[in-house]
Parts: C-alpha cells; structure tokens; sequence
C-alpha cells in the first residue's frame, strides 16, 4: 500500500519471446511524483496455456514443501508470494529486472543449479525457488512479509 499522493509504478512480465508494449502504467505520467516510484510491483499478464500450467505447478510446489520441513500452513504465503511475482509462470520475464520463471530469479541463469532447462522447466524452478525461500527466509510465510513490506523478496 502507498502513501496517498505518491505513485506507483507496475512492470508488464512478459510471458513469451515476444516484446513487451510499453505498460500503460507506465504511459500515464502522474506528474513529478511519476518519475521516483515509491513501490514496484510486477504484473503477470497470462496466456490460456500459462493459466493452464498454474495447477500443475501448485501440485508440484506442495509435493515439494515437506521435503523443506515446512507444513500446509506455509502454502498460502507461497502462493500468494509466487502468485504476485509470476503468476506461477515458467516464461514470466521482467524486461526491467530480468528476473525469470517461477520465482523470478535474477539472473534466471542461477536456477541452473537446480537442475537441467531452468528456462523451461517449472520443477526445476520451484526447486530452486523453494531452496531459496529456505536459504534466506526460513520459510514461506517469512519471505511473503519481506514481500509485503519491501516489495520485493
């Protein structure tokens, strides 16, 4: 949530090789405020096939949660969390970060450390963005209060 008056700035996540359009958040200038955002916040713009996928990635992360030690209790903060950055969406991009896949790491080329076709691949992103939820938050519940509070985890 921003401060009344002050602007916020969203990201379009591109979800193909595509180009990104200029985001219409983006065209719109709400005066001098525009130019120093107080809060950056990606949206994931979904094809049918992304929304498609999102269920199947759901079951992936909640298999994958106990090996983590973490309960049932930490899945709405990891959806939530993911939800926001992603979409759940293995192709999602951020053309100014270049922050890619599921987590959106940056730079996506560090999921290779989770295994084999990190750029397409949802396992193996999930594994990597499960390690480091892990890593550096504890858990999921912790690193959806970073979010929410800094606007990025």
């Amino acid at each position: 949530m921003t401060a009344a008056g002050s602007a916020v700035t969203a990201a379009v996540i591109t979800l193909s090789s595509a180009p990104a359009a200029t985001p219409v958040a983006a065209q719109a200038s709400a005066g001098p405020a525009a130019a120093a955002p107080a809060t950056f916040r990606p949206i994931a713009t979904l094809t049918a096939a992304a929304t498609s996928q999102r269920q199947a990635n759901y079951r992936t992360a909640q298999r994958m949660m106990p090996r983590f030690s973490w309960g049932k209790r930490q899945w709405s903060p990891l959806q939530k969390l993911w939800n926001r950055e992603s979409g759940w969406n293995k192709y999602a991009e951020n053309p100014y970060s270049g922050a890619y896949g599921i987590p959106q790491a940056v730079p996506g080329s560090k999921m290779a450390s989770a295994g084999n076709h990190w750029r397409t691949n949802a396992t193996t992103q999930i594994r990597w963005g499960l390690r480091y939820i892990k890593g550096r938050y504890g858990r999921p519940r912790v690193a959806w209060d970073h979010e929410l509070a800094y606007g990025w985890y």
